[in-house]
């Protein structure tokens, strides 16, 4: 390989953080042609993942590393969020990376390359695709190593959380996760919940915080945060809570503080 070439995958790999996949459409942006970024492989200074991604030679990447490629090189949104992204920063009881599971969120126009697809990460992924929360509010940083990714901040997460239930989460695990949220900004839950567009979302998480008895749900402005009309059973055969129009597990309401 030339000098000239020889410094300019240096180049790269000297920027391109380690652990981190790199796109073979966004090297080309970069002045990478594509003859060059095969002649790199040949040389073995970087490995085919999949159509169209790479990484370094000798280098490892878990699922971390793929979604720090999605969000600054493909622009996507996807995020690790729900219980995930509570674990990640210390808020839940358990582990779901470390059960080899991870839930990640991305926007409803948002597909997942194939490149992603089809890897092993190592974990058992489940992708959520919806337009119920908007895309640039409720993130946190979160540092990987030698980069950042953003996550679901726990307000976001929980959001996240009640978005999946009943069927895919369990209510009453949603409200010992809301029970330990005493410090989250009313300003961000505001702005979450004015920008929201499900209805079920909005009511269970208010339901949940006003019976958690956090002080800062006396700072939320309820005339600002659209809950539609008519009642919503969330669950069959439940408790109807009539101030938010819902129909809760029984051992969700009789759970914790007294009922609403």
């Amino acid at each position: 390989m030339s000098t000239i070439n020889g410094s300019k995958i240096n180049h790269l790999l000297q920027a391109q953080p380690k652990g981190t996949v790199l796109l073979a459409s966004w090297l080309l942006k970069k002045g990478y042609s594509f003859d060059l970024q095969r002649r790199y492989r040949q040389s073995e200074w970087l490995r085919s993942i999949g159509s169209g991604a790479m990484v370094r030679a000798g280098d490892e990447v878990n699922l971390e590393g793929a979604i720090y490629t999605l969000q600054t090189q493909m622009g996507l949104s996807v995020h690790f969020g729900a219980k995930t992204a509570l674990a990640m920063q210390g808020r839940a009881h358990y582990l779901e990376m470390a059960q080899q599971k991870a839930t990640l969120f991305g926007n409803k126009e948002e597909k997942l390359p194939t490149w992603f697809n089809q890897h092993q990460w190592g974990v058992e992924i489940n992708y959520i695709s919806s337009k119920f929360l908007s895309t640039t509010v409720g993130f946190t940083s979160f540092d990987v190593k030698e980069f950042t990714i953003k996550i679901s901040s726990p307000a976001r997460a929980l959001l996240e959380c009640l978005y999946l239930s009943p069927r895919k989460q369990d209510l009453v695990e949603c409200y010992k996760l809301m029970e330990s949220m005493n410090n989250l900004r009313p300003n961000l839950v505001q702005q979450l919940l004015e920008n929201c567009n499900s209805i079920k979302v909005k009511r269970l998480f208010l339901y949940m915080a006003e019976k958690a008895g956090h002080s800062w749900f006396e700072y939320l402005d309820l005339e600002m945060i659209d809950l539609g009309k008519g009642k919503r059973s969330i669950v069959p055969q439940g408790v109807y809570v009539s101030k938010y129009q819902i129909t809760v597990p029984k051992t969700l309401e009789t759970n914790g503080q007294s009922s609403l």
